[in-house]
């Protein structure tokens, strides 16, 4: 289907292949054809790659101007072929996700898809979306509640694999010691979303 869009934005002016994207996605989103949509989002930590199911968002991922190609593959691959861009879908984490960055919201109300994660990372995640605003924990904590006190460095593969960051908080999961640790979408981005939320200064 990204080859009929690339045809049709080649052939038309902007405005027109844009309205021709939606409605052909809306008519696919209707008929029940569109198992994945995604929409690529603009936010204060770069480009975000939102993308849903019918059970809820799947995947959130930084830099998705970039990669995008490599998300499409691998959700095609993992979920399903009928992967569709479909920004209307994803409405609600958008607005939710405007809503985190400018200080009016501190959890997240969307229902999560946890279909790419599984076992001992997925109870890993499902502890830290736990997490308070505003308040952190350590791998060791998450590893203890995940069933596996040991499993600490595992509590940190696991983070390090969050399909859905920040709305799923692994930027909350700090080193025993106190140090802010690895993140998925780089030190930087750890550090902003901590200070966004006012527990670093």
């Amino acid at each position: 289907m990204r080859n009929i869009e690339k045809a049709l934005a080649q052939s038309l002016p902007a405005d027109a292949s844009r309205v021709l994207a939606e409605r052909f996605a809306a008519r696919a989103d209707d008929e029940g054809l569109i198992d994945v949509a995604y929409t690529v989002e603009d936010s204060p930590v770069g480009p975000l790659l939102l993308a849903s199911t019918k059970r809820g968002l799947v995947e959130l991922g930084f830099d998705g101007d970039e990669r995008l190609d490599l998300y499409l593959t691998t959700l095609s691959a993992k979920l399903s072929p009928r992967v569709l861009e479909a920004p209307a879908r994803l409405d609600p984490v958008r607005r939710e996700l405007d809503e985190y960055f400018s200080g009016k919201r501190q959890g997240f109300d969307v229902p999560l898809d946890w279909t790419l994660t599984h076992g001992f990372t997925q109870r890993i995640l499902r502890a830290t979306a736990k997490v308070p605003y505003g308040q952190v924990s350590t791998y060791r904590q998450m590893a203890t509640k995940a069933g596996n006190a040991k499993a600490v460095r595992a509590a940190g593969n696991a983070l390090g694999a969050n399909p859905i960051p920040i709305v799923v908080p692994c930027h909350r999961i700090l080193r025993t010691g106190g140090s802010l640790g690895g993140y998925g979408g780089g030190p930087e981005r750890k550090e902003f979303l901590l200070r966004l939320e006012g527990f670093l200064e």
